[in-house]
């Protein structure tokens, strides 16, 4: 424990005394940091989103203006017969017409401006969460496309795959870069400990010289890494959550909108940490490449 004390007092000393390379070393882990939370908090909040849409999905049948009253009762019972639908409701073609103009309200004119309703009349379908797993709801939807009368068939999983196969791909390059900046910020913060490794040389042979323990020579160093990676989290968090909070007071009602009531939410306390200790380990990366220097 008493290493561990004179470690983090020390590294304190040395962050303050190093001025401006300390800054740039704080600043180089919260970009880093910044780069790789505003991937997290893009992708965690898609993830829920999707995971969110999934438990609720449907689908839209679009029937023909021409379709007769028999054809659309034949697609409402094969609807009923499969047991997979938690329900359907029937939106005629003058509903389509009304949600548009209030989900659209700026967009509205260009729809009165029409001679003629251009939107068809439909059939919504909630899908069973099981059936969503076992395949069953796709063959629901194969046998609804071929019934008379039937113009489309609009299934909310298959974007749903599409967006999820974006959201990896998206990921794992924002990870790649995230990594790279992050070796970048290790090798600053090393850079800006050997600075002061230099400056205490005198002091580091002395110390030797009286056989003080290796753990009291090199802990500081890694200790004032370890610091530098905590400040960049902690400011890079800062920023993220100004940023997230500007952007909502900005855009939240569209978005909420958009994306049908459902809510974006700032990274969990969990994720929070993870990107403090990710942080505070570049950081003691960092400090001990150039502690080992002090022996």
């Amino acid at each position: 424990m008493r290493a561990i004390d004179y470690a983090l007092r020390e590294g304190w000393r040395n962050l303050m005394r190093g001025g401006g390379s300390s800054a740039a070393a704080v600043i180089a882990i919260a970009l880093a940091v910044i780069v790789l939370g505003s991937l997290l908090l893009a992708t965690w909040n898609v993830q829920r989103l999707l995971t969110q849409w999934t438990t609720a999905s449907e689908f839209s049948v679009y029937l023909d203006d021409q379709a007769t009253s028999e054809e659309r009762g034949a697609v409402e019972t094969a609807i009923d017969r499969s047991g997979i639908a938690e329900g359907h409701e029937y939106v005629s073609k003058s509903d389509a017409l009304g949600r548009f103009r209030r989900d659209f309200a700026e967009l509205a004119s260009l729809a009165s401006s029409l001679d003629d309703n251009p939107f068809p009349a439909s059939v919504e379908v909630r899908i069973r969460p099981e059936a969503e797993r076992d395949g069953r709801a796709q063959g629901l939807v194969e046998q609804v496309a071929a019934l008379p009368g039937v113009a489309d068939v609009r299934y909310d999983r298959e974007w749903l795959t599409r967006v999820a196969g974006g959201l990896n791909a998206i990921r794992s390059t924002g990870f790649a870069l995230g990594l790279l900046m992050a070796l970048a910020a290790a090798v600053t913060v090393a850079s800006v400990v050997r600075l002061g490794l230099q400056a205490r040389r005198d002091e580091i042979e002395i110390m030797q010289l009286v056989g003080s323990p290796l753990a009291f020579i090199r802990g500081p160093f890694v200790a004032e890494g370890i610091l530098q990676g905590g400040l960049g989290s902690l400011a890079a968090l800062f920023v993220l959550w100004v940023g997230f909070a500007a952007a909502g007071a900005w855009w939240g009602p569209e978005l909420g909108t958009m994306l049908e009531g459902a809510s974006i939410r700032f990274l969990p306390v969990g994720l929070c940490a993870a990107l403090v200790a990710g942080g505070m380990v570049v950081g003691a990366a960092g400090g001990l490449v150039a502690a080992r220097h002090a022996v």
